[in-house]
């Protein structure tokens, strides 16, 4: 009898332990966001809202990106215009993906946007990428 009690004791012992490991272990993943815009003014509501969420998250504050299509991409050549977005995104950490299909469709060289920013080869196909990943997703 004091051998069954004495088992059942350490499997109990040995559940709670792994039960408490899995718990930790998924209260340590961390949160990644995207969001999919047209429109270069939605940076301002975009990069505050990356701040709140980091402010929310913690630790498990992770990846945030935001990726640019559209016409939209002619106005990443006002490299003026644009510095005061890259700041406040570097300073959130927030980066900023543009889409290279809509630079070619659109007819901006790479060369005449903020070397700041982040070239790939197709901005819907990076957003469903990161989704795959896990990312949580949004588009405006």
């Amino acid at each position: 009898m004091k051998k069954l009690i004495l088992g059942l004791f350490i499997l109990t012992v040995t559940f709670t332990n792994a039960l408490n490991a899995q718990t930790s272990k998924q209260d340590h993943h961390s949160h990644n966001y995207v969001v999919l815009t047209k429109k270069i003014p939605q940076l301002q509501p975009i990069i505050l809202t990356a701040e709140a969420l980091a402010e929310e998250d913690g630790e498990s504050f992770g990846d945030f990106q935001v990726i640019i299509c559209g016409k939209t991409v002619q106005e990443l050549s006002d490299k003026e215009m644009m510095k005061g977005f890259i700041e406040k995104a570097e300073k959130a950490q927030v980066k900023i993906v543009v889409c290279g299909f809509s630079l070619k469709k659109f007819k901006v060289k790479k060369e005449d946007i903020p070397e700041e920013l982040e070239v790939v080869d197709n901005g819907i196909l990076h957003d469903f990428q990161l989704q795959k990943k896990g990312y949580l997703s949004i588009e405006l």
